[in-house]
């Protein structure tokens, strides 16, 4: 278990730009960067707009709302979605038509039985030889448990603060906690959204962006994370090593 935990293709080397310090501190989003979520989050949200809407719905078109702030958060994403198409849903609305999609309903597996992640254990004790690691993820509890609470690496973390123990991202408060006042511009965070890249912003901590170069709108995704200030793009979370190296 954490020591520390607040309640409940070819690819090229990334062009480095330069740190503030070399990091003491890594600290890892969870969807995106350590976990695939485009047959779990994503199929889930795609399945629940449509049931609700009748509207055949594209993963184009889901990554132009997760372009916005303040959508990390699918539940919050659907709410606006499905209203936009003409069909108002409240928050708690969408979050209990997205859980019957991702965990399942009337004997039917959900989605989240789709889950693949991305880095090996043998990485992250690697990186934790050298670097103190946490976790800062949109997930709730109960979602982080059912992928992680098995995982051999999961005990490396120090600190894991999910969507139960700090205000939702894009505010900061997650990134304050495991930081617990030491100098910011000694971690680094990885995340592949706009509201990580918000949030590492708000707290002064260096960002790195997960970023493939097949995603969906691609170089627009890309500007935006550079204007928020992202030193780097990288297509998958092992890349950090050659891009530290």
């Amino acid at each position: 278990m954490p020591k520390k935990s607040y309640p409940t293709g070819k690819t090229t080397t990334p062009r480095r730009q330069k740190l503030p310090t070399h990091p003491k501190i890594l600290i890892f989003d969870v969807d995106g960067v350590l976990v695939d979520v485009r047959g779990t989050y994503w199929r889930s949200a795609l399945d629940t707009v449509h049931c609700l809407t009748g509207k055949r719905v594209t993963y184009a078109e889901l990554h132009q709302w997760k372009s916005k702030p303040g959508f990390n958060d699918d539940w919050s994403m659907v709410a606006a979605w499905v209203t936009a198409l003409g069909k108002p849903l409240s928050y708690d609305e969408a979050r209990a038509a997205f859980e019957k999609f991702y965990w399942g309903s009337d004997g039917k597996p959900g989605n989240v039985r789709n889950e693949k992640i991305l880095v090996s254990p043998r990485q992250i004790e690697k990186w934790a030889q050298r670097y103190e690691l946490n976790l800062f993820t949109g997930r709730t509890r109960q979602e982080f448990s059912y992928s992680f609470d098995r995982w051999p690496a999961t005990k490396v973390f120090r600190t894991i603060i999910t969507m139960d123990d700090a205000r939702k991202k894009p505010h900061p408060d997650g990134l304050h906690l495991i930081l617990d006042g030491r100098d910011p511009g000694t971690a680094l965070y990885l995340g592949d959204n706009i509201d990580d890249a918000l949030a590492a912003r708000e707290a002064g901590v260096p960002f790195v962006a997960i970023l493939a170069r097949n995603e969906h709108r691609y170089r627009e995704r890309a500007g935006r994370f550079r204007e928020l200030g992202a030193l780097a793009m990288l297509s998958r979370a092992t890349e950090l090593n050659s891009w530290l190296r």
